[in-house]
Parts: structure tokens; sequence; C-alpha cells
């Protein structure tokens, strides 16, 4: 199966990245494709261009949009790999599912509403946070995130869920039997699901 890894962090010694990589190197060891997206390092332009809403005149996605969704579109499952920033995910990562999962790809017209266009794909995510996990629940911030991407845009596209994996307590200088341990976490998750 091909597999697009949809990465979101500056730094690529990050922990985001490491879990990237770690998930790149267990799906590929298992005989998949992985098409690795690190929108940093792309430079994604994260900002929708009025061109590209719906009903605007000459309406239609841009040329960056045209070639990403090329790129994915024999994918099979969706996994995104991002940190929790002031509780959220990062803005490059929210413009690159407005631009690249919008209209005509993730969904499309249907009879009285939009019909999902990846309904034979899975999505799995990761996130972190530099909060506890317990704290990310209590406080709401994880359940946010679950019903925006597992809940809105899987549904609205048709994605299959497979799980969605919160690693709290992400801050610098963390132990690095603990970044090892979590690491571990995200391959033992990749041959369950893949």
């Amino acid at each position: 199966m091909k597999i697009a890894l949809i990465a979101a962090h500056p730094d690529p010694s990050s922990f985001t990245l490491s879990v990237a990589r770690t998930i790149r190197e267990t799906a590929s060891s298992r005989g998949h494709a992985v098409e690795m997206r690190d929108l940093y390092a792309m430079d994604f332009e994260p900002r929708l261009k009025l061109s590209e809403i719906v009903g605007r005149p000459g309406f239609g996605p841009a040329p960056d949009v045209i070639s990403e969704r090329a790129r994915l579109a024999d994918a099979g499952a969706f996994i995104f790999v991002y940190p929790f920033w002031i509780n959220a995910a990062p803005a490059i990562l929210k413009g690159y599912i407005d631009r690249v999962f919008g209209f005509g790809f993730a969904f499309g017209p249907g009879p009285g509403a939009n019909t999902p266009l990846l309904t034979d794909k899975k999505l799995l995510s990761f996130t972190s946070s530099g909060a506890p996990t317990d704290w990310a629940e209590k406080t709401g911030a994880l359940n946010a995130e679950r019903t925006i991407f597992e809940h809105h845009i899987a549904a609205l596209a048709g994605l299959t869920i497979l799980d969605h994996i919160h690693f709290g307590g992400i801050v610098p200088g963390i132990r690095s039997d603990v970044v090892m341990r979590h690491l571990q976490t995200a391959r033992s998750a990749i041959a369950a699901h893949f």
C-alpha cells in the first residue's frame, strides 16, 4: 500500500520528525511505499487563494495543489504527524488540509450535499504536546483535535479512522529512553495497522 505521511514541524531534529522518520522506516520495511510530505521542508504555502474557494470566478486548485494531489492520489492511507501549538495543529497543516484536502480531492458535489471521495482510504494520526496527556484530555484539547481531524475531516472525506496516538510531556531535554519508548509505540502502531 502507498502511505502518504504528512508531517508538520520546522525543526528537522524535533520529536515530531523523529516519529515521522520512524513511521516511514517501519512502513517501508513492511513493504509499503511511503510518500513523506515534510511541510516545512517543502516550504508549503498554507494560505488558501481566493480562486481556490468553491463558487468564485475562475475556481480551481492552484498548480502547487494540483501537483500535491497527484502525489497523494494513489495513497491508501494518510498519516498525520504534528505537535499541538496552543492546543491545536500548526497553521501550516491546517492550510495544507484547506488547500489539498479541499473540494475536488477529499470531497465533491453530490445530490443535496457533498460526496466523500476518499472512502477507500484510511487515516492515522500521531500528535504530541508539551503538556501531559491527561492534561490535554482534561482540558479538552485532545478531544478538540480529534473532533476536527477524525470526526469532521475524516467524515467529510469518507476516511476510515485507524487511531489517534498522542504523546504528552514532549519538552526540550526529554530523556532519550522516553523518546525511544514513544518511537517503539509508533513502530507498534504501524505494525498493527499496516
